[in-house]
Parts: C-alpha cells; structure tokens; sequence
C-alpha cells in the first residue's frame, strides 16, 4: 500500500495548523495536484475531527493519516476516525507496534543510524529523517550504506522544491513537506500551485521504482 503510494507519488503533504472546516477544501486541492498522501499534526486545531473528514471524503483515493503521534492512544483514535498514516518524530516502539497491531502505516521518526536499526527491527513501515535539514543529504546517503537496501526512507524537515533533487541523489524514497506546500491561512488555489511546483521537481516515476 505505501510502496504503491509513493510510487504514484512521493510527497506527503503535512497540514500542520489545518483547520477542520477547511479541511476538505485544502485536500481537494491536494488531489487535483496529483498529492496521494496527506498527513495532519495532532498538534493541530482539532487534529482528528480533519482527519475524519478526510478520510471520509477522500480515503478511497489517497493515504491520509496523522502526525506528531508520540502516544499509544491516539492510534486507537486514528483507526477510529479512518486515518491509515501513522507520522511520529520520534521511535517509540510502543506506538509502532499499536499501528501495527491496529493494521496501520507505522512511519517514526529517526535521527540516528541506531534509532533507525531500532524502528526497523520494531516493525516500522518506512523512516521519518527528522529533522532532515539539520540532518543533511549527506547522512542519508552513509545510512543507505548500512541500513536494508529495501528500507524506505523519507526526510521531513525544510524540503522543498530547491532540495528534493539532492535528497532523491542521497537515496530518499519520497519526501514529507510541510511550510512549503501549506500553511495556515493558504487558500486552495495557493496549495494546488505550490503542489504542482513540488511535483514538477520530483524524479521520474521509473527513479521512484528504484528508490523503492
């Protein structure tokens, strides 16, 4: 189901500050760009009551999930509200195998070479780099070098249109973006164009193949 996703399409569009009664406008957009996943932090307004109204009109097309997930019962409350994405920034093997247990996406975030060993071995679907711009191209690329080639890694963390190239070059699997395809206050119109710039530098989709 994720390979599938990123593979049609590598962006995660992460609505942090999303607002429930601009959600299905917001998610509208995103898909009419061509964006397959969507992810809204729990610390935003709200957080699950968008979820639900994504899910409910859009989860048959695309992956909608939750971020900033660093407890066990919000998985169960995410299941609830058909969310599938579980986007933590750190690796807590207890909200990995609740996302496991529950049939989720188990996406945690990692920093080191070890807490990426840690995650994986936890049963974590893919690896948030976080926060990738601290991080750099450069780290991915040494950790391709020791992690499973089949590992999905994903940086999140000041990615935009100017770096995914150089992320894609390091071995990124896809790329989680936040500011530079939506903040608070973005009218839909904003976030279509702001997607389709992204999208118009992402790699092909035969490079995607490969990264995954």
């Amino acid at each position: 189901m994720l390979i599938d996703a990123i593979t049609r399409c590598p962006l995660i569009a992460i609505l942090r500050g999303l607002r429930p009664d601009e959600s299905e406008a917001i998610g509208a957009a995103l898909i009419e760009a061509g964006i397959g996943m969507i992810e809204v932090p729990l610390n935003s307004p709200e957080p699950f009551d968008s979820i639900r109204r994504l899910a409910r009109s859009f989860g048959d097309k695309v992956l909608i999930g939750a971020g900033t997930v660093t407890r066990v019962d919000d998985v169960a409350r995410l299941r609830a509200v058909g969310g599938r994405l579980v986007v933590s920034p750190n690796a807590d093997v207890r909200v990995i195998a609740a996302a496991k247990a529950d049939g989720l996406i188990a996406i945690p975030g990692v920093a080191t070479p070890t807490e990426a060993f840690y995650a994986l071995e936890a049963g974590a679907d893919a690896l948030k780099l976080f926060p990738a711009e601290i991080l750099g191209p450069a780290a991915l690329r040494a950790w391709r070098a020791v992690l499973p080639k089949d590992s999905l890694l994903i940086p999140v963390g000041g990615v935009d249109e100017s770096t995914i190239a150089d992320w894609h070059l390091a071995g990124a699997s896809a790329f989680g973006i936040g500011g530079a395809i939506y903040k608070p206050g973005m009218t839909a119109k904003e976030v279509v164009d702001r997607s389709r710039r992204l999208l118009a530098a992402c790699p092909s989709s035969n490079d995607l193949e490969q990264a995954v």
